[in-house]
């Protein structure tokens, strides 16, 4: 296996090289040494990794070296309000010296900012589908000048019903060009769109779809539902760091949130019925430590790009199995270790299946509490989660290049 030991050698243009040098990116991740030389190329890319490995500069640095090289523009397409915002920072970090002008367009936002954007003539345009579409419709965006595409957490996107309005997007784009698509798991819908849209691309990939980080520990715990929040009280008390922590519904992120606070940690909620802004200073106070505990439902998540997140905690299993691989990526990322913690109820045992064919492997069943004992409930043990020995966690990846073919 090759060992990685810098950008040299990739293709990049000497003062992109020292801009990456002034920011410290030294060792390129295998997302972005496997990806940038033939984005650089210009050749259509599907790119399968798992959340936290680097894709943002796998397809920003090759983006941001051809805008300048051929005086052409960019488009970038992805899920969330949170996390195309979160790209622009690390796009326009890296690209400020040279020139970059972006133009962010998301839902909650006001449009008249979003338009003088516009005029001022981007090189590189950064959009959840909604908004863009609305652009379209009211004629205040023309796409007619990107060479470039990027469908950033394309998997994502899909499942949050954004086909139809991504392929409008697309119809709508010069028949030349060239299309990078990025994905933490590739389900047969992806393929679908890859098929339809790009070019005998290249597929790289650093984990098999829908493998789980292999730095992460993860357990799970067979509970009743009435005694999630007991169990959720005594794991807040054994972990001291940063938690990130999942509902499934609204209702229950808003719920969850009152009874950290009444434990006596800081928390907050991130979900859809929030504003942009309270959302936006919900995660600023997140990173900064304001809040320890951070309860979010799936939606607003997927923006949620912090290094040092110490546990995740599914306290609602995810219902899509291929949300359970994005959820505990949020933590172990860029190479620190991480803790994946997840509630099951006795008749989720089919969820926990999915989960573990998904990620191949095992979870390891935790025992509850000594004081929760005579709460456990019983389950099944033929063929079912809860009675395995304990594991370490599940590490299957490798590196490797193939055509993707049609």
């Amino acid at each position: 296996m090759t060992t990685i030991q810098s950008f040299d050698g990739l293709g990049i243009a000497p003062t992109l090289m020292e801009v990456l040098d002034r920011h410290h990116f030294k060792i390129p991740t295998p997302i972005q040494y496997q990806s940038i030389p033939p984005a650089l190329a210009g050749e259509d890319i599907i790119g399968v990794a798992q959340t936290g490995t680097g894709k943002t500069l796998a397809f920003g640095i090759p983006l941001i070296q051809r805008i300048f090289q051929m005086n052409t523009q960019a488009l970038i397409v992805l899920p969330t309000r949170e996390l195309a915002v979160q790209v622009d920072e690390m796009l326009t970090q890296i690209g400020r010296t040279l020139g970059l002008k972006t133009a962010v367009l998301i839902g909650g936002q006001n449009m008249q900012l979003q338009l003088k954007q516009l005029k001022r003539g981007p090189h590189m345009v950064i959009a959840t589908p909604g908004r863009l579409n609305d652009h379209l419709e009211r004629r205040t965006i023309s796409l007619s000048k990107v060479t470039m595409l990027v469908l950033d957490e394309a998997d994502r996107m899909l499942d949050m019903g954004f086909e139809a309005q991504i392929r409008r997007i697309i119809q709508t784009l010069p028949e030349k060009r060239q299309t990078l698509l990025f994905s933490a798991t590739m389900p047969i819908e992806i393929v679908k769109l890859a098929n339809r849209y790009m070019k005998t691309p290249l597929r790289v990939e650093v984990a098999p779809s829908g493998t789980a980080a292999s730095n992460v520990i993860q357990e799970i715990y067979f509970v009743r539902r009435e005694d999630k929040l007991t169990l959720l009280e005594n794991v807040l008390k054994k972990y001291q760091g940063s938690i990130l922590l999942f509902s499934r519904t609204k209702f229950g992120a808003k719920k969850i949130a009152t009874a950290v606070r009444n434990f006596g940690h800081s928390g907050a909620e991130i979900h859809s019925n929030r504003t942009l802004s309270q959302r936006f200073e919900t995660l600023k106070g997140f990173k900064l430590g304001k809040y320890r505990v951070l309860v979010a439902t799936d939606i607003a998540a997927r923006g949620i790009d912090v290094t040092g997140i110490e546990l995740v905690v599914n306290y609602d299993l995810p219902e899509n199995a291929n949300d359970y691989v994005h959820r505990i990526g949020r933590t172990g990322r860029a190479g620190h270790d991480g803790r994946a913690i997840s509630f099951a109820t006795p008749d989720q045992r089919g969820n926990v299946k999915d989960i573990e064919r998904l990620i191949k492997t095992q979870l390891q069943v935790a025992k509850l509490p000594d004081h929760m004992q005579s709460r456990a409930p019983i389950i099944p043990t033929e063929g079912g989660a809860s009675d395995r020995k304990n594991w370490r966690s599940f590490s299957s990846s490798r590196n490797g290049r193939s055509r993707f073919k049609r």
